[in-house]
């Protein structure tokens, strides 16, 4: 039993295309980076406090372009860390489609497609960034907690319900009907075709990723949660029902916050 186990696993990882392999790989390479607080930040080591709401863009905006640099290149390998997992489906497929073609020619044309795909979502990144130089988000934690949470949570119950959140969702739920839809030949297709799924992808989580902003964006248990939670959402059966559930309860949530700040 134990050898027929061995020859089955090794079967499957040998099924396992190499490009799923790196993207597992590099997933969990990020997982370990931050949860072992490897990443830098201006101003020295990171501490407790980096996973207070505001801190890390609070430090990049203090640092300037260095710092905000620092800033992107920890949240790009959060966002590699939270979103490599569920996109394996689509690169698979793709990968599929490049069987005709060299060695050379399908690497330079995945490389593309998984480079565009985390730029797009390192560069998401300029948003918290902006908003903390507007409005520095630790001060107002401080004074408006409970308010700004209850905001946060009713935008994201609303989002979640919302007909956009599907069309979204529906996007990254289905490689195939994406493929089928926005397939282009060439490394330029494969650029193209980057911005577009990246695009589809942000759409569907951008309001999970603002409450992980306003709940810290380095507060790693929030990373964890909101990572299964949006990895569920594309890829199990009731993933629908499992976003329409978390609409729900961030809208009860946030009135909860709401109607307590205001006592």
């Amino acid at each position: 039993m134990t050898t027929r186990g061995h020859e089955r696993r090794r079967i499957t990882v040998r099924q396992l295309p190499l490009i799923a392999i790196v993207m597992y790989v590099l997933a969990l390479g990020a997982w370990v980076a931050i949860v072992w607080r490897w990443l830098p930040m201006p101003g020295g080591a990171m501490d407790m406090q980096m996973s207070d709401p505001g801190v890390p863009e609070a430090m990049a905006i203090g640092h300037g372009p260095a710092g905000v640099g620092l800033y992107l290149f920890m949240w790009g390998t959060m966002m590699i860390a939270m979103m490599y997992p569920s996109t394996v489906p689509l690169f698979r497929l793709y990968n599929g489609t490049l069987q005709d073609l060299t060695r050379s020619a399908k690497a330079a044309r995945l490389g593309t497609l998984l480079g565009v795909y985390t730029l797009v979502w390192t560069l998401t990144g300029l948003l918290p960034i902006a908003i903390n130089a507007i409005i520095p988000l630790v001060s107002v934690v401080g004074e408006y907690g409970l308010l700004l949470f209850g905001g946060v949570l009713l935008l994201l119950g609303g989002y979640q319900l919302s007909p956009y959140k599907y069309q979204c969702l529906d996007k990254c739920r289905s490689p195939f009907g994406f493929l089928m839809t926005y397939h282009r030949p060439g490394i330029q297709g494969a650029a193209r075709m980057g911005v577009r799924f990246s695009l589809f992808c942000v759409g569907c989580c951008w309001a999970l990723f603002a409450f992980m902003v306003v709940a810290g964006s380095m507060n790693i248990l929030w990373m964890a949660i909101i990572a299964v939670v949006l990895s569920l959402e594309r890829t199990v059966s009731w993933g629908p029902q499992l976003a329409k559930g978390v609409g729900v309860v961030a809208g009860v949530a946030g009135i909860g916050f709401i109607v307590v700040s205001m006592g």
